[in-house]
């Protein structure tokens, strides 16, 4: 058996609880900017689990360095989302998904 300080668990604990709140924010609301806010909090319990992940093992350094590489990409890909956002609003007029059917090809 594999003895893991209790922080170890306290960390995943609350790593799987934005999980799940993010999770529940993608699939209850139909705006966009509120998926992209709920995308945003699944990333930051991945972030969290990934630092405790790594505290555990003793390898901060390479945690540290894999979190930082995934948060540019993360910023880069919600700035992507977000201007796609702004432009749909600007031809649809609403940030509703049920709204973007009309968009099929």
């Amino acid at each position: 058996m594999i003895n893991l300080p209790n922080d170890f668990y306290l960390n995943l604990i609350f790593a799987f609880i934005l999980f799940f709140i993010g999770l529940y924010c993608l699939l209850s609301m139909r705006n966009l900017i509120k998926l992209l806010i709920g995308i945003e909090i699944i990333a930051k319990g991945v972030t969290l689990a990934l630092i405790s992940a790594s505290s555990v093992k003793g390898l901060i350094l390479t945690g540290q360095s894999l979190v930082i590489t995934f948060i540019v990409v993360e910023v880069c890909a919600i700035a992507v989302a977000l201007a796609l956002v702004i432009n749909l609003y600007r031809h649809t007029g609403s940030l509703d998904v049920k709204k973007l059917t009309k968009l099929k090809g």
